[in-house]
C-alpha cells in the first residue's frame, strides 16, 4: 500500500471511528506517526461543540456528545456494555482496554455500569473528574465507589487494578490514587500531544 493510500485510509478511519488495521509490512514506528497525525487533522464542527476550555488533563472539553465533535458512544468489545461515550481514536482504544480488563480481572460488569462523558457545566476543571467532559475518563460503578471514600475494593481487586494501570505504562491514572480519592474514576493521565498515548493505543487495541 502506498504512503498516500495508507494516509487516506487512516484519515477515513479516524473520521468514522473505525478500527484501523495496518498491513504487517509497515516500518516500525510508522503506524504511530500516521494514525496520530490523522487524528490530529480531524477538525470537529465548531458550532456548539468545542468549549475552548481544558479538562484537568489538558484535553479540550466538549459541549455535546454524539454530535459533530470528537466524543461518541463507542463499543467495548468483550463486555456486555452497550457503549460508552468516549473521545474517538487513541483515547477510546485505551479506555476500552481498561474497561475490558476490569471486566475480566477485577469484577464482572453489567450494561450501564460504566459512564463516560458528562457536560462541562457539571464538572470542576481543577478536579480529575472533569476529564469526563473531554471524553478522556470513565467512572466504573460510581454508585458502588462514591468519591471521597476508600476501601471499596477488596485487596486482590486493588492488585488487579494496579496491574492494569502498570501495563499501560503511565498513560492512565486510577482515581483511587488521587488526593481527592475517587475509586470509580479512570482517566487518561497525559496530554493530547504525548507520544506515549498513541503507541500504547496501538499496542492494546486488539482486545
Amino acid at each position: 500500500m502506498t504512503t498516500l493510500r495508507r494516509r487516506t485510509f487512516l484519515i477515513a478511519a479516524a473520521v468514522t471511528g473505525a478500527t484501523v488495521v495496518l498491513p504487517p509490512t509497515t516500518p516500525a514506528g510508522a503506524e504511530t506517526n500516521l494514525w496520530d497525525g490523522a487524528l490530529k487533522r480531524r477538525e470537529p464542527n465548531q458550532n456548539g461543540v468545542l468549549t475552548g476550555a481544558p479538562s484537568h488533563n489538558g484535553w479540550e472539553m466538549e459541549a455535546v456528545a454524539d454530535g459533530r465533535g470528537n466524543i461518541h458512544t463507542r463499543p467495548v468489545p468483550g463486555t456486555p456494555l452497550s457503549g460508552v461515550q468516549l473521545r474517538v481514536g487513541v483515547v477510546d482504544a485505551v479506555l476500552a482496554y481498561v474497561i475490558h480488563r476490569f471486566h475480566c480481572d477485577v469484577d464482572e460488569l453489567r450494561d450501564g455500569d460504566v459512564v463516560g462523558w458528562r457536560p462541562p457545566a457539571t464538572v470542576t476543571p481543577a478536579l480529575a473528574e472533569s476529564n469526563r467532559a473531554s471524553g478522556t475518563a470513565v467512572k466504573i460503578r460510581p454508585g458502588h465507589y462514591p468519591a471521597g471514600s476508600r476501601g471499596g475494593f477488596y485487596p486482590p481487586q486493588v492488585v488487579a487494578i494496579r496491574a492494569i494501570i502498570a501495563d499501560l505504562g503511565g498513560v492512565v491514572r486510577w482515581g483511587g490514587d488521587d488526593k481527592r480519592v475517587d475509586e470509580a474514576l479512570f482517566s487518561i493521565d497525559v496530554g493530547p500531544d504525548d507520544r506515549a498515548l498513541p503507541r500504547t493505543a496501538l499496542r492494546v487495541r486488539p482486545l
